[in-house]
This record gives C-alpha cells, structure tokens and sequence, in this order.
C-alpha cells in the first residue's frame, strides 16, 4: 500500500471514530510502512523514538491497534506470547519452527486455490484466513533446535 493512500485510509478510519489525526500516529504510521516483515510493538516503539522522542511505548501499541482497526495492519501471536504486526494487503501464510521460532513467509497458489474449493463447498464464503504451520526447522545452525 502507498504511503499516501495509507494516510487516507487512517484519516477516514478516525473522522468516521470522531478521532483526530495528530503527528505522533502520523510518524508511527510512516515508520510501520517503512517496516518489513513482522514487527513488535516495542521494536516500532525504537524505530519511532529515534525520529520522535516525545512519542511513548503507549501511544505506539493503542496506534498499531488502530492501525488493525482500519484495515492497515495484521496482528500475529505465533505462541511466544508476542504479538507482531505486519502492514495487510501483503497476504501470505506463515511456517512457524517450534525450537528457533522462525518465522517463513509463503505463499502457494495451489493452497490457494484448494482453501477457495474446501469452503465453497461448504457453502461457506471466505473473506480472510491465517493459515500458520507449526513444525520445526532443519537448518543446522538453529540453536534452540535440540541435539542428538
């Protein structure tokens, strides 16, 4: 999504909430756009801070909860706990390691297209998904991976 066209969105989302927009929420939006892959409502908070020290942890966990809200951003709890957000419109699923908690983005247009067929025939019309494998990796060098 476009910076700009993000902007909007935002701007909408909070006249039709009787919210106004202020700098803090714009500068937060700018730098969760500039992110890439997941992020953590503290790691945004750093990146934040940096260009704007006024801005508190607060502001930026109840902004990402806005930004969910309007449709600008995805929330993730991969089972650790954490949430971690990533800006929508970029659809893909996710593998999840068990021992490291990799986290590896894909996207299969045969899974795809059997998800569309399965809830078709249910009768069912899908609107969205999360689809999240847990497994464990086999990279060598993952060191919470056990040891034989």
């Amino acid at each position: 999504m476009e910076k700009a066209e993000a902007h909007e969105k935002l701007e909408r989302y909070l006249a039709r909430h009787g919210l106004k927009q202020t700098r803090q929420r714009a500068a937060i939006l700018d730098a969760f756009l500039a992110s890439t892959g997941h992020i953590t409502s503290e790691q945004l908070y750093e990146i934040v801070r940096g260009k704007q020290p006024d801005v508190g942890a607060a502001t930026v966990y109840r902004t990402l909860r806005l930004l969910c809200e309007a449709g600008l951003a995805n929330s993730h709890q991969f089972g650790e706990g954490v949430t971690l957000y990533e800006v929508q419109g970029r659809h893909h699923d996710h593998l999840i390691c068990n021992d490291c908690g990799a986290i590896i983005e894909f996207r299969n247009e045969l899974v795809e297209a059997e998800q569309e067929k399965i809830t078709a025939q249910h009768g069912f019309q899908l609107t969205n998904h999360q689809h999240i494998l847990f497994g464990t990796c086999t990279r060598k060098d993952c060191e919470r991976r056990p040891r034989d």
